[in-house]
Formats: C-alpha cells, structure tokens, sequence
C-alpha cells in the first residue's frame, strides 16, 4: 500500500504523533512516579523505625502508603494520556460505594484493624483473651488478628468483632496475680499453715517478692478451712508458678503433717 493509500484513508498522523507523545511521557511519569513511591515508602519506613513504633503498626501504616501513593500516579497517568480524570474519579467512587455495600463486614474488619493499630489495646506478643479464645498474639493484619493458643493452635479472630469487644490484657502491666485454693482440715493450726504455705511459696525462686505472696482465709466449707493462695508472676512464668506452687503447698504441709482432707464414704448396712 501506498502512502498516498494511507492519507486517503483519513489516517490523521498528527493525531497520532500527538497519542504517542502522550503514551511516552506517561510512561516516564509512570517510571519516575514509582521510583519516587518507593523512595518515600521507604523513608517513611526508615523512620517510623528509628523512632521505634510497634512492628504492626509500622507495616500498616506503610503498606497504606504505599497504595495510596499509587492510587494518585494511576491518575496521573491516566490524565496525562487523555482520560478525564474527573469521570474516572467518580468511576472509582461508584465502584468503591458497590464494593463497600457488598464488602461491609470486611470494610469493618479494615476499620478494626486500624483502631488497634492506633490505640494499641495489644500488640504482637502480648497473652490476651477475647471473643471466648486465649492464646499469644502472633501477628496483626489489616482484617484479622492471629493468635496461638497454650495448647499450640493457630486462631484467627477478624478485627471488626475483637476491636468492639472486650479483650483481657494480661500481658500489659508485665504482672499477673496466680488464684489458687488450698483446704486443710478443722483441726489445723491457722498461723502454722499460713506459715507453711508461705514458705512454700516464697522458696519458689519465680514468685515475684513485689507484689508480695498473700494468704489468708476464704472459706469455711463443710469439711475444710479453704486458704486463698495469691502467689505473683510475670507473663511468661505464670503457668509455671501455679503448677510449681501447688506441688510445693502439697510437699510442705506433709512435711508439717497437716492434713489436707478429701471426701469419705461410709457405707451402712442392715442386718437383716
């Protein structure tokens, strides 16, 4: 075909210069544009680490940045090729109304998510109990929040239901109070199995001496006097200061002889 072929056509070059001028610079923002994302992505990151804020957070906060950031050069790119921006943007409007309506429960597990990033009622490796689980929380995402229980399993818990609910914190004051109940019998000496008890506790180089050990008298129950035990630990030590302090109470009073009763049966029988 001949050139003359193509002009008879219609085909407008001028126009077409003036789409490839376009597309070209396009592509140069779309290269500068990214690098410059990346360079101010990252030093968000850097600094948001020098300044020490909380891992979940910081990752949150960057990986939103981050798409925002790329939101803004697809429309520049987009209105330096040509296309009405003002149409696209309410384009992305409508669209994003639909998915939100047929999104709302994740919309609210996004939401969630941002609030325990920004009030940080936890954080990564704090003991919490909340919507009926306990476990060590292993990661905060954008929706979900995932823990691991003592018995070693994976829980997921969307973040919508676990920012509106309440949530049992024992990891935030680094100190938890072990409940334990210790019977002995009637005739036992009160101050000589206070004595005992605290010994016991007190010889237990993980009960913490501040707060100190208490124990004191809690109930009068049908065949024992029930001491309440109040041993402290740390976190970390708890499970190990409650099995370890009932074991030492059970050793020391046999030492002592104080009888720890238990239930008898006595059978009756009738002559006959």
């Amino acid at each position: 075909m001949k050139l003359e072929d193509w002009f008879d056509q219609g085909i407008d070059w001028n126009l077409m210069v003036d789409y490839g001028i376009k597309i070209a610079g396009a592509i140069v923002i779309w290269i500068i544009g990214s690098w410059i994302v990346k360079k101010i992505v990252k030093g968000v990151d850097a600094l948001m680490t020098k300044r020490a804020y909380e891992i979940s957070l910081r990752k949150f906060l960057v990986n939103l940045l981050k798409w925002v950031l790329i939101a803004l050069l697809v429309i520049v790119v987009l209105g330096t090729i040509g296309v009405e921006t003002t149409s696209f943007a309410a384009i992305i409007a409508a669209a994003g109304l639909a998915i939100g309506l047929a999104l709302q429960g994740s919309l609210g597990n996004f939401a969630g998510g941002a609030l325990i990033m920004i009030f940080k009622p936890i954080k990564v490796g704090d003991l919490i109990e909340a919507q009926g689980e306990l476990g060590v929380v292993n990661e905060i995402q954008i929706f979900t929040t995932i823990l691991t229980t003592p018995d070693n399993k994976t829980v997921v818990i969307p973040n919508g239901p676990l920012s509106n609910g309440n949530i049992k914190n024992y990891s935030k004051l680094g100190k938890l109070r072990v409940d334990l109940t210790v019977g002995v019998a009637y005739d036992s000496d009160i101050k000589q199995t206070k004595d005992v008890l605290m010994e016991a506790l007190t010889s237990n180089p993980k009960v913490l001496k501040e707060p100190a050990p208490t124990i004191a008298v809690s109930e009068l129950a049908d065949s024992s006097i029930n001491f309440a035990v109040r041993p402290w630990a740390t976190t970390a030590d708890y499970w190990d200061v409650y099995f370890g302090s009932l074991e030492a109470c059970k050793k020391a009073l046999d030492v002592a002889g104080i009888e720890i009763p238990f239930p008898h049966q006595v059978e009756i029988r009738k002559n006959v």
